[in-house]
């Protein structure tokens, strides 16, 4: 508990900040937006239709749909800025649709008494009816601002810092601890958020000046501390770290801390790490720049980047990956790490003893009778095209869950069969089978180091600090890392500094 309420300053201070401006930005846009709205039915049609639209497009989709965009505009594709404008857009609807409904319904005897008087139109907009729409459009902006403060925990796996990097890496390193205390902080900041604004409408119904301060002074300190926190990063002072990237699961978390470790062990250089980042994503960020180096796997590039066929060769594999990611992104394969992590099925050993399963080939028999679990992207991913394509598998049920989930999942019988990682520690905890893959349908998955441009070119020392790792950490240990950290609940940061200091896993 103590490690994870260390980290909560800078988590709930990158929250806050993605929160507080998202939400101002979102009223600034929706207020003056709905007044134009109300005046003009032939405007207020198109523009909440297009608001419900994005409202419509998941979170995660919407905070994903961001990279690329911001990407194609040449603009900061991970961290903070694809963040905040998909929480702008989503924090829309609510107080757009509210300020509209407020002030159609304002009383029509009411303006024109206004009119009666000779108030303007500018006048009876602040002073009547803006006024009584007030109540209505703070409901929205209460709920717009408990919609942000959730939808900024999804911020993670676009490179943004947050709550979600408790509740993210909590889930894939089954630290529940992590996953409760960025709930908690997420549920009072929004508790906070709703409270003020209750506090502030009451005030001003009523007339009570002094709750009225209280409750401006709340959204003062709170904004306050946003700044505090984004003037901290932009007036960061010394040379730019090496940021260090990982995926969503436990091996990447341990591998971006080793390379963190070692860079700042052997090097001058500082290091940031941004974990919990998309596959492609990642990718991405270390192409556009955004990362200096991450851990991926052959495989993965082979497959999903370079669009190849399966091959069994892994020599031929790593040279043509090499080869194409320095011609086509300037990216530097540094070198294998020593060990594989490749997809492959696997189901509980006394169940593949029941059916007398080896390789994946004994497995098409059964498969119209079994459920198979795999990863949230699996089952879109050419290997599984190409697995089920060559030993010709049609199972009863296919469920996407998530990575952290699926190891429980088969092992109490919710599913036959998963897509499991072969250097994850829990094969050996749950008691897995992994079937041969007879036919080579599945490519090579070395763990290779990926430098981005700016390194190669301008730190040739943190080059070489990379290069120390290679060959390095063989499958037996990779995979003991990782049930350090899965089933002994060590935290990734730990099992890191023990491995670099020289102890045998």
């Amino acid at each position: 508990m103590r490690e994870q309420l260390a980290l909560l300053p800078g988590y709930l201070g990158a929250h806050l900040e993605l929160t507080m401006f998202a939400l101002l930005v979102g009223v600034c846009l929706s207020v003056p937006l709905g007044v134009l709205s109300a005046r003009s039915p032939r405007l207020e049609r198109p523009v909440l239709l297009v608001a419900s639209v994005v409202q419509t497009v998941p979170s995660l989709a919407l905070l994903a749909l961001m990279v690329p965009l911001l990407a194609a505009l040449k603009l900061p594709s991970i961290g903070a800025l694809p963040a905040f404008v998909a929480l702008v857009l989503y924090s829309v609807l609510p107080v757009l649709r509210n300020t509209v409904t407020g002030l159609t319904g304002v009383d029509p005897a009411l303006v024109e008494a206004a009119d009666a008087v000779g108030m303007t139109a500018r006048q009876k907009l602040l002073k009547v009816e803006l006024p009584l729409a007030l109540p209505v459009i703070v409901a929205g902006i209460r709920t717009a601002a408990t919609w942000t403060v959730g939808m900024a925990t999804l911020s993670t796996p676009v490179g943004g810092v947050s709550l979600g990097n408790y509740i993210f890496s909590g889930l894939q390193t089954r630290n529940f601890t992590a996953v409760l205390v960025g709930c908690i902080a997420a549920a009072c900041l929004a508790l906070v958020l709703d409270g003020l604004a209750r506090l502030a409408l009451f005030a001003l119904e009523r007339r009570r000046r002094a709750l009225l301060r209280v409750s401006l002074a709340g959204f003062a300190v709170l904004f306050g501390l946003a700044l505090t926190t984004l003037a901290r990063a932009a007036l960061g002072s010394g040379p730019a770290p090496v940021v260090i990237g990982s995926k969503t699961f436990t091996e990447q978390y341990i591998l971006a801390q080793v390379l963190s470790q070692t860079l700042t062990r052997e090097t001058n250089a500082t290091a940031a790490i941004k974990e919990s980042l998309g596959s492609t994503v990642v990718f991405d960020a270390l192409a556009s720049g955004d990362i200096d180096a991450y851990v991926d796997y052959s495989g993965t590039i082979w497959a999903t980047i370079m669009r190849r066929d399966a091959s069994s060769d892994r020599a031929n594999v790593l040279a043509e990956t090499r080869r194409f990611l320095a011609e086509k992104y300037g990216i530097r394969l540094v070198g294998a790490l020593g060990f594989e992590n490749a997809y492959a099925l696997a189901v509980p050993r006394a169940r593949a003893r029941e059916l007398g399963l080896k390789s994946i080939g004994d497995l098409a028999v059964h498969a119209p009778r079994l459920a198979i679990g795999g990863d949230y992207e699996f089952f879109q991913r050419p290997e599984w095209k190409a697995i089920a394509a060559a030993y010709g598998l049609a199972f009863r049920e296919q469920r996407s869950m998530d990575p952290s989930l699926m190891y429980d999942a088969v092992a109490r019988g919710s599913v036959d069969v998963i897509s499991a990682f072969s250097s994850d520690g829990r094969i050996v905890a749950f008691d897995l089978e992994l079937l041969a893959d007879e036919r080579g349908a599945i490519p090579p998955y070395d763990a290779i180091l990926l430098a981005g441009k700016r390194l190669s070119e301008t730190q040739p020392d943190v080059i070489r600090a990379l290069e120390s790792l290679v060959g390095r950490i063989g499958p037996d240990a990779m995979r003991r890392m990782n049930l350090e950290v899965d089933s002994k609940k060590k935290s990734p940061r730990d099992v890191a500094r023990a491995f670099l200091g020289g102890q045998r896993f």
